[in-house]
C-alpha cells in the first residue's frame, strides 16, 4: 500500500494541478512498482511561505527578493 506525500508551498496550487499530481504519481507508482492503483494513497500538503525555509532563508523573504522557482 503506497503512501506518497507532496509538500508545496502556499502559493496558489490549483485543484486541478493537485488533482494532476495525484493522479500523475498514481500512475508512476502502478507503472514502475506495479501496485494497485486502489490502495495507491497520495497526500498534498501546503506549507506556509514563513515555515519553509533553504539557503537559511524563510521562503517569504526569497519570494520579496523575487527569486522564485517558476521554470524560465
Amino acid at each position: 500500500m503506497p503512501y506518497v506525500k507532496i509538500e508545496v508551498t502556499r502559493e496558489g496550487v490549483t485543484r486541478e494541478q493537485k488533482q494532476k499530481l495525484i493522479a500523475g504519481i498514481t500512475n508512476l507508482i502502478t507503472d514502475v512498482l506495479d501496485k494497485d492503483p486502489s490502495l495507491t494513497h497520495v497526500v498534498i500538503q501546503e506549507i506556509e511561505l514563513d515555515d519553509w525555509g533553504f539557503a537559511g532563508e524563510q521562503v517569504s523573504v526569497l519570494r520579496e527578493k523575487g527569486i522564485t522557482a517558476q521554470k524560465k
